[in-house]
């Protein structure tokens, strides 16, 4: 595999201006824009913007501001450009709440939801589907522009260039194949599928102000003041990944699509221009709670399932936060989230563990918990993954 760049460019604060000068830096050391987007191209520019509606302070989204700093350095080159992302109709608006549709409008860039343009058919070579839908947005572009929010996952541990490409599909295949593959393993090859069919020409990662914790949509915001730019998405995901104290590999998306030769996730095979990941990384990063893997391979084997039961991470319902908007039951694609007398319930017996439910509330009422003794042995397990972390850094 060829040696990938990733730009790496300290931004402390959502300014357009300055954005706009560090990215066409990054830009500028990857080998410039117009060496990727030819004049008059047509660009499709995916960000990532979650439904429900969130003010983009939250950090669950792409920032608005940091589109518009990327926006400006295309519409240099042509005026072709589509912002899109699959969302769930609302009100009120999704795009108006964070932002986008201002933004849009004053730039004169066209905004869609994608369903609203439609998908079309594909075939695929993957591990996992055969075939899917695209959005016909990103089937008709000549240029892919990735611009992913750098977020922790519940599921997936990591979410940020390889995941954000799953919102190009619909959003009712994506709750399909959340019930239909409910393996961690073969998802995450699934997402890879996704990715390596729609790969992106050009990632700009928003990482300047990041989500940690329960991400993507119910974590904290962590302030990171980092830009990442590469012709190679996986990379980008791997420096993001050392950024915040974690392994590339430890992510599977990234260890699959490497593995697969659909881009870089080997730091040995990344050179990182601008910034050092040593002068803006950091170890204290709040991770999503531990998946039990992470201390199964550890225990006696007659304990495994013991622990296993013990350490599984289940949604569960927090009934004074809840309103009963009825998101959850909205998204679950087995049917076990419901509302009953005004306050969701998640029965338990058929949950999948998909994290769904969580990722889809913004009232904070669905949270994360496992078993009591599961509780008793978390600390253990984040106190040998700081160490491994700080090792690491080291």
């Amino acid at each position: 595999m060829s040696r990938a760049t990733v730009a790496l460019k300290r931004v402390r604060r959502y300014d357009e201006a300055e954005i706009r000068s560090r990215v066409a830096e990054a830009l500028a050391e990857i080998g410039g824009l117009p060496a990727i987007v030819a004049p008059g191209a047509r660009v499709f520019v995916k960000i990532n913007h979650l439904s429900p509606p969130s003010p983009p302070e939250r950090g669950i989204v792409t920032h608005p501001t940091f589109t518009a700093a990327v926006l400006t350095l295309l519409k240099e080159i042509t005026p072709r450009i589509t912002v899109g992302d699959d969302l769930n109709p609302s009100t009120p608006d999704g795009f108006e709440v964070s932002g986008y549709r201002a933004m849009c409008e004053r730039l004169g860039v066209e905004l869609v939801n994608l369903r609203e343009v439609g998908f079309e058919r594909v075939e695929l070579a993957g591990e996992v589907l055969k075939e899917t839908y695209f959005a016909r947005a990103l089937l008709e572009a000549d240029v892919v522009v990735n611009l992913p929010k750098l977020k922790t996952h519940s599921l997936t541990l990591f979410t940020g260039a390889v995941k954000n490409m799953y919102g190009v599909i619909p959003g009712g295949l994506r709750v399909t194949y959340h019930g239909q593959h409910k393996n961690p393993a073969q998802f995450n090859q699934l997402l890879v599928d996704i990715f390596a069919a729609a790969r992106p020409h050009l990632t700009i990662m928003d990482g300047i102000a990041a989500m940690e914790g329960a991400g993507p949509a119910n974590g904290s915001v962590r302030e990171l003041g980092v830009v990442l730019a590469s012709r190679d998405a996986v990379a980008v995901d791997a420096v993001a990944c050392r950024i915040i104290g974690l392994e590339p590999s430890s992510v599977a998306t990234t260890r699959y699509a490497h593995a697969r030769g659909a881009g870089a996730g080997d730091l040995d095979q990344i050179e990182v221009v601008g910034e050092p990941i040593a002068s803006v990384g950091v170890t204290d990063f709040r991770l999503p709670p531990l998946p039990a893997g992470e201390i199964v391979g550890r225990a006696p084997r007659f304990l495994t399932s013991f622990v296993t039961r013990q350490l599984v991470v289940r949604p569960r319902v927090v009934p004074r936060a809840c309103v009963g908007c009825g998101a959850c039951a909205r998204i679950c694609p087995t049917g076990a989230a419901t509302v009953v007398g005004g306050k969701a319930r998640i029965d338990r017996r058929m949950c999948i563990r998909c994290m769904c439910c969580h990722e889809v509330c913004r009232f904070d009422a669905i949270a994360l918990r496992r078993s009591a003794v599961g509780e008793l042995v978390q600390p253990l397990v984040r106190t040998r993954r700081r160490a491994r972390r700080r090792a690491q850094a080291a």
